[in-house]
């Protein structure tokens, strides 16, 4: 008989770091190509969507173009 207390502790140390990294993803923006696709196919299915490179190089542009509030 296992009498380990730490043993199930691998999986939840694990799934608290997934989740504290999908948290800091999100609040840094390194989602928005994730965020963009998935509107793009849902909204218009079939049309060319930007490369990720090229979608990146949009948002800087436009951020350079409107600056707003941000940190950098």
């Amino acid at each position: 008989m296992d009498t380990n207390p730490t043993a199930g502790q691998g999986g939840a140390i694990r799934k608290l770091i997934g989740s504290l990294s999908w948290y800091v993803k999100g609040v840094l923006g390194e989602d928005s190509y994730l965020k963009y696709r998935e509107h793009r196919l849902a909204t218009h299915p079939g049309v060319p969507m930007l490369t990720e490179r090229e979608f990146w190089r949009d948002k800087m542009d436009r951020q350079d173009a409107n600056p707003q509030g941000r940190c950098c």
